[in-house]
């Protein structure tokens, strides 16, 4: 018997159609993927080199539970050179992925009951991860006209004694907004006020194409960074995502919750990724700085190829790697048996006329959108850009 948690919970979206877009994939069908939330760039060599020394080295056994040392040291100086925000070993933890860290804040500090506030379109993960801890996600619609920016008065508006904590991501998934240092500033003040916890969510921190800079909540005040929990890790910023390395700061006795529970659950993360990550934190900006500008130049691109297809609105985002293109002017639009009445008919649509793949909105809260990720090659954005015009153009 399955437990009523599971059985409650909803699966991932984006990893069930990875796995029908490998299957047409293995019969040689010709699919575009626009679905994956990960860089196509490899890992940089002078970290894939590190790996190799540490196996070499014997560095395959455990570590502390929090994570390596030396690695943690290494996040320290990281928010000290970039944020300088100064924190200690004590409040840092490394995790299997940016996912288990923020699975381990929200089990941490969240009781049953206890509500959690999420803007939205948002992550899908997060409002299952609060399921999981027993409370109950609020959330809160961002406005798309303004580019989903953070609107802290609709989210005052939800806050209540039993509001533990409001989770923000910028840059965002799925929409490529980037949180403006006034509007976190007012938020952060309100975690003072009203004593909840800021969970933020920065693992796409490098990734932002405009002249603003990431906002680190914690680097706002001395108070503000006692109730923020920030949650990030090398997987976006340095093309990792499979080394599973993610880290968080903190309060300290947070983090030692934090630490505690991954102490009975995963124990410490792979020790050679570990040893790899401190290379990529210290010596692999250069190549943040060349991902970056390409994705930029797919940015740029892929919107305007977008704005110019008829019925598609999409804003220009700032940062991550995504786009979010408003698809509702083809409601009730028909082709050969398809029928377009939601985002996710469209997905159906587009993998089945034009062989892309692309993610409902709905995954994310974006009832009207579509999600098309340009972490692909520029030939490949290019040709599937023509496949979906071309597609769009039959639905009368």
């Amino acid at each position: 018997m399955i437990s009523k948690r599971i059985q409650e919970m909803v699966p991932s979206v984006t990893l069930a159609q990875s796995e029908k877009i490998a299957f047409l994939k293995k019969q040689g069908i010709d699919v575009i993927g626009f679905n994956i939330g990960e860089p196509d760039f490899n890992t940089p060599m002078n970290i894939i080199k590190k790996a190799e020394e540490a196996y070499s080295l014997g560095l395959t056994k455990y570590t502390p539970a929090a994570g390596m040392i030396d690695l943690r040291e290494e996040v320290c100086r990281k928010f000290k050179k970039d944020y300088n925000l100064d924190y200690s070993v004590r409040d840092v933890i490394v995790s299997s992925g940016a996912k288990q860290s923020l699975t381990n804040a929200l089990m941490a500090i969240v009781d049953p009951d206890d509500e959690v506030i999420v803007p939205t379109p948002c992550w899908i993960s997060y409002i299952e991860m609060i399921k999981l801890t027993g409370g109950k996600a609020v959330l809160v619609e961002m406005d798309e006209s303004n580019g989903f920016d953070l609107d802290v008065d609709k989210i005052a508006k939800h806050i209540t004694p039993k509001t533990k904590a409001v989770l923000i991501n910028s840059p965002n998934n799925p929409t490529g907004a980037v949180y403006k240092k006034q509007d976190v500033e007012k938020l952060g003040n309100l975690a003072v006020k009203h004593n909840f916890y800021i969970i933020s969510d920065e693992i796409y921190e490098k990734l932002i194409y405009t002249e603003e800079q990431n906002c680190c909540t914690a680097s706002i005040s001395p108070e503000i960074k006692e109730k923020t929990i920030t949650i990030n890790g090398v997987s976006k910023s340095y093309a990792m995502t499979g080394w599973r390395i993610g880290f968080a700061v903190g309060p300290t006795d947070v983090i030692k919750a934090m630490s505690d529970y991954q102490g009975h659950t995963t124990t410490s993360p792979n020790s050679p990724a570990q040893y790899a990550s401190i290379e990529a934190l210290r010596n692999s900006e250069e190549f943040v700085q060349e991902m970056k500008k390409e994705f930029d130049k797919r940015r740029k691109y892929i919107v305007e190829r977008l704005n110019k297809m008829e019925g598609i609105k999409c804003y220009e985002p700032k940062g991550a790697f995504y786009v979010m293109p408003n698809i509702k002017y083809f409601y009730g639009r028909k082709y050969k048996d398809f029928i377009i009445n939601n985002p996710m008919d469209m997905c159906d649509y587009l993998l089945e006329e034009s062989r892309i793949a692309v993610v409902t909105g709905a995954a994310f809260l974006a009832p009207h959108n579509i999600r098309i990720s340009y972490s692909n090659s520029m030939e490949n954005i290019k040709t599937g850009m023509d496949r979906m015009e071309e597609a769009l153009k039959k639905l009368k």
